[in-house]
């Protein structure tokens, strides 16, 4: 079995508060076409989705980047189409917070994935060189299978994508789908 992370498509990052704009509106089609094919061959999918609180100091992001994903606030929910497939389909969708970059960091998936016997990830979403990027990362070091679709990731800096584009395939390892 496999499953498939969507990474953070939310309003905030496509067209909101940090918005990767056209690249991530781009993706669209893209993304919810992979969902509905893991959906319909039984595949996992899972959202993994940023999570911030209102005025957080503390938060490393908060030195880097706007106030973004803030919980409750519109700019948390998924971006256009995918929005309106995961209210269809969300009894078959896992929805999952994270507060970091990689959705493995303090979060029970690894151990969901494992219980269910998915050593097979598919990536999709934003941003390439960030949460993708992280995400990847952690799922090398955890020794699971990496596919990464190309037509479904995204990234307001068009250098740091290509150039994780790259690492995936060189340095991870990790399948990359152009198509």
């Amino acid at each position: 079995m496999k499953a498939l992370i969507v990474i953070d498509y939310t309003v905030d990052f496509v067209t909101g508060k940090l918005p990767v704009g056209e690249p991530a509106i781009a993706i669209e089609d893209a993304i919810v076409k992979l969902v509905k094919q893991f959906l319909n061959n039984g595949d996992a999918v899972v959202m993994a989705v940023d999570l911030h609180e209102e005025n957080d100091p503390d938060h490393p992001e908060s030195k880097l980047f706007p106030p973004h994903n803030i919980r409750g606030t519109e700019g948390r929910r998924l971006y256009g189409k995918l929005d309106e497939l995961y209210e269809s389909r969300k009894a078959s969708i896992m929805w999952m917070d994270k507060t970091r970059y990689s959705a493995f960091h303090g979060t029970g998936l690894d151990a969901w994935l494992t219980e269910r016997g998915i050593r097979e990830l598919h990536l999709v979403g934003v941003c390439t060189d960030i949460c993708i990027l992280h995400t990847a990362v952690d799922a090398y070091n955890k020794g699971y299978h990496i596919v990464v679709h190309q037509p479904a990731v995204a990234s307001f800096n068009a250098a740091g994508h290509d150039w994780a584009l790259d690492h995936f395939r060189g340095t991870l390892g990790a399948e990359v789908i152009e198509e």
